[in-house]
């Protein structure tokens, strides 16, 4: 009984083996593709710019903000408490509204992204999916992703890019 136990592993093993070898698999620098891509060049430039401007927009505040705080800070000794206390509320308003433009900045910017992204991605799965049914490739596998183990397949970044005419 033993025997027949060992005898079906070594089986199990050698047809595993075989079914193993039997799938293509492919890599693929999806970094290197995207990073090719013109479209995605243009939506980087254009979220760069829109980053900017919301940045240059929050530090006009937190700068106009801080004089506030330093004059009145200055002149809290002369003034009466009822003064400071409304002086103090105000500061934390402002700072309430320069967290909020902050964080508004934040979600729009992540929409700007998202929208910007969508066909891009669409456009480099379509080819992605294409290239693979072209070469029967059963998976392709990105090589920047911490869940590749070992490379030793056929390389799909030159055909996705051809499929895209980035070469």
């Amino acid at each position: 009984m033993k025997k027949l136990s060992v005898l079906f592993g070594a089986v199990m093993m050698v047809v595993s083996v075989g079914m193993a070898k039997a799938q293509k698999i492919a890599t693929l620098d999806l970094v290197s593709v995207l990073n090719a891509m013109p479209e995605k060049k243009k939506a980087d430039t254009d979220l760069k710019a829109f980053l900017d401007a919301k940045e240059s927009e929050i530090k006009k505040k937190t700068d106009a903000m801080q004089a506030k705080y330093a004059l009145y800070t200055k002149e809290a000794p002369t003034k009466t408490e009822a003064e400071n206390k409304a002086r103090g509320d105000e500061m934390q308003k402002l700072q309430a509204e320069a967290q909020q433009m902050s964080e508004r900045a934040q979600k729009d910017l992540a929409e700007k992204e998202k929208l910007a992204y969508a066909p891009i991605e669409k456009k480099v799965m379509d080819a992605v999916n294409k290239v693979a049914k072209a070469n029967s490739y059963e998976y392709v596998m990105d090589v920047n992703s911490t869940g590749l183990i070992y490379k030793g397949g056929p390389d799909a970044t030159p055909a996705v890019k051809k499929e895209l005419g980035l070469q």
